[in-house]
């Protein structure tokens, strides 16, 4: 019985509010009384004694209150010096007398019962319906640290309780969308691994005691390879972690940026007419936006035919960046899964370089910017990726 009143919140917040009714039912039952009493006290009452000629031959005043069940005396003086004492009997009360809960003696008893009644049967479903509410939300937070985390709760009404289930169904989306993004990134980064560790086992076990020139250095490309991937695994799970520290955010040059990776890559730069190069700066981390162009061009050149683009502009008040290429393009119905970690196009596993994970890593790196990336067919066949991004204020 104890753990009733001390487990469950209902039971507390419906006891305490009626603890509080009934102090302030008792203090105004105090008060009420008090004045009943001041109100009702009777005040001393005379008697004039009269004789059949109507002269006055004597007088006097009442010994006792006139309350109720009480007898009423009088103590008279006469003129001629003799006291006479003069006493009615107690004074009946009415046929059944008033009712119990307005009598001066006992009201404020029965107005205390009677109010609390009434509270306890009116605020006992307000109450049970606010820690219903709240137990929901307790029964769906054991569910979810118990590993569940696909568990949500009921976002009922406006008050602080719908925006604490609103708020705990924003970081459990949060948390379960880290960690299946997590378990995927592991379970193909152990799938990518494997492949450039079996070729360079493999060639070990080829080369002998005279490895050939092609053995070293197909050897040192699938080294090359795997320093690659661990690069862009450790950049990915530090982007998925939106807390994390990735550098100074500095006004960003993205002319001066795309002319330096253009050159790297032999791609042209184009300048859309009418576009001013000072309103071509951003806001961000350089050394990551600088990783985004490169993934952009280095996916041009791994799978586009010819050449390479690079344009830059202003549309729609952002920094637009756009690579296009001549390669076989992206069918329409891929355009957004090519840039989920480690997909790849039917046909392209195998290509040489690729581990999958550029476009992730350029999508990841232009959202923490505040911007999008896309991508487009490009007139005259090709694929078009087109990165918009904030201009600095």
């Amino acid at each position: 019985m104890i753990q009733l009143f001390t487990r469950h919140l209902y039971v507390r917040i419906w006891l305490a509010v009626l603890a509080g009714v009934a102090v302030v039912t008792l203090a105004a039952g105090w008060a009420w009384q008090i004045a009943d009493e001041q109100r009702s006290a009777p005040l001393p009452r005379e008697v004039v004694l009269r004789d059949s000629q109507d002269r006055v031959i004597g007088t006097g005043q009442s010994l006792r209150t006139n309350r109720p069940g009480e007898a009423l005396e009088f103590t008279i003086t006469l003129k001629d010096g003799q006291n006479f004492q003069m006493q009615f009997g107690p004074r009946p009360d009415r046929a059944g007398g008033p009712p119990p809960w307005v009598r001066p003696q006992t009201g404020f008893f029965w107005l205390l019962g009677l109010v609390g009644l009434a509270v306890a049967i009116g605020l006992f479903p307000i109450v049970r319906r606010l820690t219903q509410r709240l137990e929901t939300l307790q029964r769906g937070v054991q569910r979810w640290g118990e590993g569940d985390l696909s568990t949500r709760v009921p976002e009922e009404g406006q008050d602080e309780v719908a925006d604490l289930s609103k708020r705990f169904n924003a970081a459990a989306a949060r948390v379960e969308t880290l960690v299946r993004s997590h378990k995927s990134l592991l379970a193909n980064a152990s799938h990518e691994l494997r492949s450039p560790l079996t070729r360079i086992r493999m060639g070990l076990e080829l080369m002998g005691d005279k490895p050939s020139p092609g053995a070293r250095d197909e050897i040192s490309r699938n080294i090359g390879e795997l320093d690659q991937l661990i690069d862009e695994i450790l950049l990915s799970s530090r982007l998925d972690a939106s807390e994390a520290d990735m550098g100074t955010i500095e006004t960003v040059d993205l002319l001066g940026l795309a002319a330096e990776e253009s050159a790297r890559t032999t791609a042209e730069l184009d300048l859309v007419e009418g576009t001013d190069s000072n309103a071509l700066q951003v806001q961000g981390v350089p050394r990551l936006l600088r990783r985004a162009i490169r993934n952009l061009l280095e996916n041009a050149r791994r799978y586009g035919a010819g050449e390479i683009e690079l344009q830059l502009a202003v549309q729609d008040g952002m920094a637009s960046l756009r690579v296009n290429d001549r390669g076989p393009g992206v069918p329409a119905a891929l355009r957004d899964r090519i840039f989920e970690p480690f997909y790849r196009l039917p046909g392209a596993s195998e290509r040489e370089g690729g581990v999958g994970l550029g476009l992730a890593l350029v999508k990841s790196i232009v959202e923490r910017h505040g911007g999008s990336v896309r991508c487009e067919d490009r007139p005259g066949g090709g694929a078009s990726f087109v990165i918009a991004l904030p201009r600095k204020a």
